[in-house]
Order: C-alpha cells, then structure tokens, then sequence
C-alpha cells in the first residue's frame, strides 16, 4: 500500500475497500490497513486509528485498541498512548461492538403469567437482566422478547414499560404494541398500576406497619448506589410485617412510586436491610445468593379495552426455603 497523507487517509481507505476489506467468507467485520503517514510520525497510537478510521468516535477506537483489535506491524497492541512511528504498517479490525449486537432475538425461556394481543405479564426469575447494558448485552428479557414476538422489534424497548432489578423476581407487564406500550407508561406515571413485592429484611421490623416517604437520587459517593438526598425524586414505600422471625422479618411492600432501588434503599435507610443485598448492608443468610425481593401482586387497566387485570406470583422457591428455615425451630443444644 502506498504510503498516505493524513487528510486523504480516510478518503483513500474507502476508495481501496476491495483491497482493505476481507471476503464475508473470511470475516464478519471490516478489515483495514494502513501506513503511518509522517505527519503523524511521533504521535499516539489512538490519534492514528482515528484518522484510519474517521467516522466512529474515538471512545469507541479506543476500546478496539484495548481489546487486542488492532495491530501495529502484525503486533497486536493495547496501549492507546504509546506513540508511532512513520511507515508502519497500522492494522484495524472494526469488531462490531457489544451493544450494537445486544438487539437481537435470542430464544430464552419465559414464565408468562398472562398473554394476549396487547400485552404480556411474565413471572421474571432472578439473576435475569431486564434491558442489555455495560457487562449484560444478551440473555435478557429484552432479547427474550424479541424472539417471542415478531412485533417486539418495531417497539420501544421491545415493549418493556418498566423494570425489576437484575437479582429482584417478580412481575412485569410489557406491551405488544405501541399503542399498549403508550397506555402502560401513562399509567404508570399516573401511579395507576398496582405493584406489590413481598422481602426479607434482617431485623425485628417495627412498627407492624409504617410507610417511608423520602426522595431519591444517585449516590454521590458511589454511582452504583441509589440513596435518600435532597432534591431527589420523591417515592414513597408503604411496608406492612406479614412474619417474624428471630432477627428476620417477612414484608409486603407497597410502592407508590417506581424509583430504581426503592424498596432497598427505604428499608435500609430505617436499618432493616434485605437478605443478602450486599450494595445496601444486607449480609448473607437463609442460603439466599442475592437480595431477598420478589415482585408478587400486580394490576392495572387492560391498555385496550379497560378491563381491570390483577396476577400474583408466589414467593419463588429459594426465597420461601429461606423463610422457611429462618422460623424453623433451632436444634435443642443443651
């Protein structure tokens, strides 16, 4: 390849595709190769993947880089700092990225409590990502639908109007068309879907009923986090104690808001923290792997012909052994 000047560099690759760009035979993604110009001789190995390669951000490059997709004289190299040199031979592969590939339908097995032309109420099980996002981009819900229903694809979010935690089981209304996914956001900004979930707090739960009404926002000291701050979103949690248990007590939970993390952060801003939720204080016991939630009752108007629709799901099987075993009584050791 003749040697490039930096501002015909990308006209020039495009110009070349037959020769840059291997058969489909050979390769899913695009291939490019080029010569460090000497204008760029000395400078970083980022700032000369980017003029190959003009039309995508350099983030994104940058990432390519670290992921061992591009070569410096056949060498792979995954310093985007380290400086070139004049005439060597800089090797590209355009990897499509992990989220643009997260849109597909994937054919996963779903709990549907519900179905019909509108809508569908799936049974979500614990440790399924609802959306695809940085370290989830297959095996979701939004995946799952996909393949479930031609229609998902022509939808916003293929049709999920709201969401459960990766570890939360429970619950979930989503839409099969958009006139259904329009009516179920609006209800739910109207507080007009019902949703109840029933949780396992450490602690001896007092008083037997009480609601928490506090604002919540991110966490300014950890971007994982959700916490109580001024100026939050305001969310309002009405908690009433089914069981007790030596230090272990069985909730409902009542939402009047839908913020990310409600339940969690109320109860452990009042020091009941759930089983096993370790972002909020939780330990773990009962056997349980992950937070102790469980989306159990929901209701709303039907999006087309308003008929009032109401499902439960019982508490799955590790959070009822759980339970099970905290009111079980102890062993006599004496």
């Amino acid at each position: 390849m003749v040697q490039l000047t930096h501002d015909l560099l990308a006209q020039a690759l495009a110009a070349e595709a037959d020769d840059l760009v291997e058969s489909a035979a050979d390769a899913p993604f695009e291939q490019r190769e080029a010569l460090v110009p000497a204008e760029l001789h000395g400078q970083r190995f980022d700032k000369a993947v980017v003029a190959m390669a003009p039309e995508f951000s350099r983030s994104h490059l940058q990432g390519l880089i670290e992921a061992g997709h591009v070569r410096i004289d056949g060498v792979v190299q995954t310093t985007a700092s380290r400086k070139v040199r004049s005439g060597q031979m800089l090797a590209l592969a355009l990897v499509p990225t992990a989220e643009s590939r997260a849109f597909r339908a994937e054919a996963i097995a779903l709990d549907i409590v519900h179905e019909d032309a509108d809508v569908m109420v799936v049974n979500k099980t614990a440790g399924m990502v609802v959306h695809p996002a940085a370290g989830n981009w297959s095996g979701t819900l939004l995946n799952a639908l996909l393949a479930h229903h031609a229609g998902a694809a022509s939808l916003p979010r293929a049709g999920i109007v709201h969401r459960l935690d990766k570890d939360t089981s429970g619950l979930m209304v989503v839409g099969k068309t958009l006139q259904a996914v329009t009516a179920l956001v609006r209800a739910i900004a109207a507080r007009e879907v019902s949703r109840q979930y029933l949780a396992i707090a450490q602690g001896d739960v007092r008083p037997a009923e009480f609601s928490v009404e506090a604002p919540l926002g991110r966490d300014p000291q950890s971007r994982i986090r959700m916490a109580i701050v001024a100026g939050g979103k305001a969310a309002r949690t009405d908690v009433a104690v089914l069981a007790r248990a030596i230090g272990f007590s069985l909730l409902r939970c009542t939402l009047h808001s839908g913020r990310t993390h409600q339940i969690r952060v109320h109860l452990a801003s009042r020091g009941y923290p759930l089983v096993a939720d370790a972002v909020y204080g939780g330990k773990p016991a009962l056997g349980l792997a992950r937070q102790a939630l469980h989306a159990t009752r929901l209701a709303f108007a039907h999006p087309g012909n308003g008929e009032p629709l109401a499902f439960d799901a019982p508490m799955p099987a590790d959070m009822t052994a759980g339970w099970r075993d905290a009111t079980d009584p102890q062993p006599d050791c004496g």
